[in-house]
């Protein structure tokens, strides 16, 4: 980046009407904000926009007036360029702050720089931290979303399959009465709480709010209810009329943030990468930090929470990203500026990173091997495989214990069941459900994600079609849980190189064709953060299922895949 280059950001995708200065020479930045405070409830798009069209003159103003101070001469001006944010977010917000930038770049003579607002999130965080390829996870309002760089874009590794993790505490908060915004209320809450059994959904690298939040409320009224979600079953009600409130925001902190921490911790295991950023308003919440940090301190890997000024909605990353990426060259004509409410991160060419940073490392062959939640102690000579779920510490432990304890029955079973169904899966020798250990058959030369390719793609998606017509879904088949080669006793008798399943302590039995849909999603996103040039692969992978499974399935997947979940807000 220049040394030299100074830029106005300008942000404004739901709740923050916000404007900044980022001045290059000294890395500093000037925020100026004005946030957006409904009487009742959450966010209405009109008030929202008529806060916009209200505010942002003035914070325009105020921090242009920061600019002109610092000007080498007076008839130059003020900055280099005028980034926004494009999207995504709320339309007639976005149309404000677009007109907005455009009038002002013209009126200045400079250039106009689109800023795809969750991407900011992500690299005010690689900025700030130093990082070179961190995952960075998400956490806002209307948002909740994994992404890491591969092959010119961040990709989405795992995102909310219903609604974004601040919105999802917001609609617990209303209905107890609390006045928005409901996170902080929350947290000073939970602070006098203890913990209640509430679901916990996570599906591979993706996950959902939608149980946990009902089951939230139920248990706060008093209600019996029976959730059964990813295999556990819980009943909340007291006979005094419900649970205190303090226990269920404490209960929701921490089944909420182990979820969003097991997902990056999946992420990190995926990828290879020993480096995590967050960005997003809830990232302010000190738990969810706290989580964040000690599962990172467990694995080896590095942490960084921006400063909380940068993570809640605001226009210093809107600015920092529009000056890497006006000294990448990379700015809008006025004519092709418009903005686009559903925006999404990987639709992004990311121009101002160097392309050819190397691969993060693939393999794990023999030896120790930490997972996403095991210790996996490989013996390719003596043909086997130990697999230990280590204590997190970082979740409570009941809900450690009740995970631990049901993923490797889980795991023993479906592992045993799939291979009765014609699926390759290692032979398992031995397990132990009160240490959470399993022992298996080694199998396979390499992980999928070193030997991907068409052929292989398309076997996998034929063995996960052939669970789904037995009733069962993997839970997380990734590029990292298939191993590609023979097992030893294939060897003996002369047997082909095979692509076999492993790991399905994530798996469950279920009818539902969105379960079978979203499984064929997880694998579709591990493709795609994975390969150097997935389109091929993600081609495979759908012809694979179709000359096996059902086609009600494919259809499925394309309506999860066009869900807008991107609307921004944090």
């Amino acid at each position: 980046m220049s040394s030299h280059t100074r830029v106005l950001g300008i942000e404004g995708t739901a709740w923050a009407a916000s404007a900044a200065v980022y001045d290059a020479a000294t890395d500093e930045v000037v925020i100026e904000s004005d946030a957006y405070q409904p009487d009742s409830g959450g966010i209405h798009p009109r008030e929202a926009a008529e806060h916009m069209h209200d505010a942002i003159p003035r914070v325009v103003e105020t921090a242009l007036e920061r600019a002109r101070e610092r000007r080498d001469a007076a008839d130059e001006p003020p900055v280099d360029c005028v980034a926004f944010s494009r999207g995504p977010g709320l339309g007639p917000c976005l149309r404000i702050v677009g007109t907005a930038a455009r009038a002002l770049a013209q009126s200045l003579g400079v250039p106009l720089v689109g800023v795809n607002h969750m991407v900011a999130h992500l690299e005010i965080g690689r900025h700030t931290s130093g990082f070179s390829s961190p995952v960075c996870l998400n956490a806002s309002g209307a948002n909740a979303h994994l992404l890491a760089y591969r092959n010119g874009r961040y990709r989405v590794l795992g995102e909310t399959m219903d609604t974004g993790v601040g919105n999802a505490i917001d609609k617990f908060t209303r209905h107890v009465g609390w006045t928005h915004p409901g996170g902080p209320k929350v947290e000073a809450a939970a602070e006098d709480g203890e913990y209640v059994d509430l679901p916990y959904v996570v599906k591979g690298m993706d996950f959902s709010f939608s149980g946990i939040m009902s089951a939230a409320k139920q248990a706060y009224d008093g209600v019996s209810a029976s959730h059964a979600s990813g295999g556990s079953s819980v009943e909340r009600s007291e006979s005094d009329g419900g649970v205190p409130v303090e226990d269920v925001c404490y209960s929701l902190q921490e089944n909420v943030f182990a979820m969003l921490t097991e997902v990056s911790e999946r992420a990190l295991s995926l990828t290879g990468s020993d480096e995590l950023v967050l960005g997003g308003g809830v990232g302010q919440n000190t738990r969810l930090r706290e989580m964040l940090a000690e599962m990172c301190d467990q694995r080896g890997a590095s942490f960084h929470a921006p400063e909380p000024r940068f993570l809640r909605d605001n226009a210093g990353m809107i600015a920092v990203l529009g000056a890497k990426m006006y000294d990448a060259g990379d700015t809008l004509a006025i004519e092709a500026s418009r903005v686009d409410p559903d925006f999404r991160p990987d639709q992004v060419p990311v121009t101002w990173r160097p392309q050819d940073e190397s691969d993060l490392a693939l393999g794990r062959e023999a030896g120790s091997v930490r997972g996403a939640e095991a210790i996996v102690d490989l013996e390719p000579e003596a043909g086997t495989v130990t697999k230990r779920r280590e204590s997190k510490t970082y979740r409570h432990p009941e809900l450690d214990e009740r995970l631990r304890r049901e993923r490797t029955r889980t795991e023993a079973r479906l592992t045993s069941l799939a291979r009765r169904e014609g699926v390759p899966t290692p032979v398992l020798s031995d397990v132990d459900g009160r240490e959470a250990r399993l022992e298996f058959e080694y199998v396979g030369r390499e992980d999928l994600r070193a030997a991907l390719s068409p052929e292989r793609v398309r076997e996998v998606a034929g063995h996960l079609a052939r669970l789904h017509l037995a009733g069962f879904v993997h839970g997380d088949p990734t590029t990292r849980n298939v191993r590609v080669g023979r097992a030893d006793d294939d060897c003996d008798r002369g047997g082909t190189d095979r692509a076999y399943l492993i790991d399905f302590g994530l798996g469950y039995h279920t009818d539902h064709v969105e379960d079978y849909a979203m499984d064929l999603h997880v694998f579709d996103q591990s493709l795609v953060g994975t390969a150097d040039d997935p389109e091929p692969l993600r081609a495979a992978l759908r012809e694979g299922y179709r000359e096996v499974g059902e086609a009600r399935v494919l259809e499925r997947l394309e309506d999860v895949e066009g869900r807008g979940r991107y609307v921004g807000g944090s």
